[in-house]
């Protein structure tokens, strides 16, 4: 009975340390894998530390062009972030006929009292690859004032010419609007957007040492599993 218990107990340490290296070897590649996306991703940043998509056409007739709500949701941790932490977003618009344009962020219920009873255009789905836009029309019999007149916006920037504008993300529900700068109807220009993320690269080198560490504590834990334990007697030769 005293041999059976011994003889079980290396047997249940060698499949334990078995069962630790095989779980820690799938944390460790799945480690590795966040950490080379993030550190890839990071090496296809233009000059301005950004990420961009290309610029692509939208237009509309009616009075304005709006994002469906953007929802970021920190459940309450906004607290614990630096301004920045969630990453910059940057729009750049061009107009097409030269009118002066109006690019704005602002929360989804100011934007939806600015533009009660006005037509415009919802932005509701996007692809890129390829290019694929769908919208939903709101229609409306109200002029607009002046956007730029509005003191609601989070960040906003208007003129001739392209237009460049970058915002801080933050917790909340959050739409982006683009109009004529005098709030007329019918808007066409080009878009590009870009989003900065400021700790893709300290993401990337810490998932990379964190799975390799890892990797390396697996490969002994299953090296200690498969080695057959030595008799008493071969450890006194």
């Amino acid at each position: 009975m005293t041999t059976t218990s011994k003889t079980t107990r290396p047997r249940a340490a060698r499949i334990a340390l078995l069962v630790t290296g095989a779980l820690s070897t799938l944390m460790a590649v799945g480690l590795l894998a966040v950490g080379a996306v993030a550190l890839v991703a990071d090496s296809e940043k233009d000059a301005g530390g950004y990420f961009s998509t290309g610029s692509e056409q939208f237009t509309t007739d009616t009075h304005a062009l709006v994002t469906d709500n953007l929802d970021v949701d920190l459940d309450g941790a906004e607290s614990l972030l630096d301004d920045g932490a969630l990453g910059t977003a940057r729009l750049q618009v061009t107009p097409r006929d030269g009118e002066p344009v109006f690019v704005g962020v602002a929360r989804t219920g100011d934007v939806t009292s600015y533009l009660r009873d006005v037509e415009h255009t919802t932005l509701t789905d996007l692809d890129f690859d390829p290019f694929e836009a769908e919208y939903s029309r709101v229609g409306g019999d109200r002029s607009p004032g002046s956007p730029a007149q509005e003191r609601f916006w989070s960040a906003s920037v208007h003129g001739g010419g392209q237009q460049t504008l970058t915002w801080d993300v933050e917790d909340g529900d959050w739409s982006v609007v683009v109009m004529n700068a005098d709030g007329s109807s019918g808007v066409n220009a080009d878009v590009k957007a870009g989003a900065k993320v400021p700790v893709l690269d300290e993401i990337g080198w810490i998932g990379t040492g964190a799975g390799t560490a890892l990797l390396i504590a697996a490969a002994a834990l299953l090296t200690l599993g498969v080695r057959s334990p030595r008799r008493r007697g071969e450890a006194g030769s």
